[in-house]
């Protein structure tokens, strides 16, 4: 079962880093024109920007510490910040009316929960 976990959580830190590094690196505009980002048109740079930078140390929080045998307390914290990021999500895709949005975000919220659940140790449940 590890080596399942280690799968999902190597996934969730690789798309959450490439989706963390893209809102950071680009402009509001960039991602506005973006059609799988259009909610950023409404959204203040600000508040993207930290949705970027959550992301990349949630993606981070969730590899590091495993892997280094260090805090890990701090892996399942992270894929609890990130379910917590993907319902925001869900919310904000579901008041637009995108639904192929909001199935992406569900399947990244079970597999944060999946994650955090048995980081955490599932006897916690």
């Amino acid at each position: 079962m590890n080596l399942v976990v280690w799968i999902a959580t190597g996934l969730l830190a690789a798309l959450f880093l490439v989706s963390g590094t893209s809102k950071l690196a680009r402009s509001k505009e960039q991602l506005a024109a973006d059609p799988r980002m259009g909610w950023a048109e409404s959204t203040p740079a600000g508040l993207i920007k930290l949705i970027g930078a959550s992301e990349v140390l949630g993606a981070l929080g969730m590899v590091l510490p495993g892997a280094l045998e260090v805090a890990t307390g701090l892996v399942p914290a992270a894929a609890i910040g990130l379910a917590v990021i993907m319902l925001g999500g869900i919310v904000v895709h579901a008041r637009r009316g995108e639904p192929q949005s909001i199935a992406m975000n569900v399947v990244l919220l079970a597999l944060a929960v999946f994650v955090a659940v048995e980081r955490i140790g599932p006897q916690a449940f």
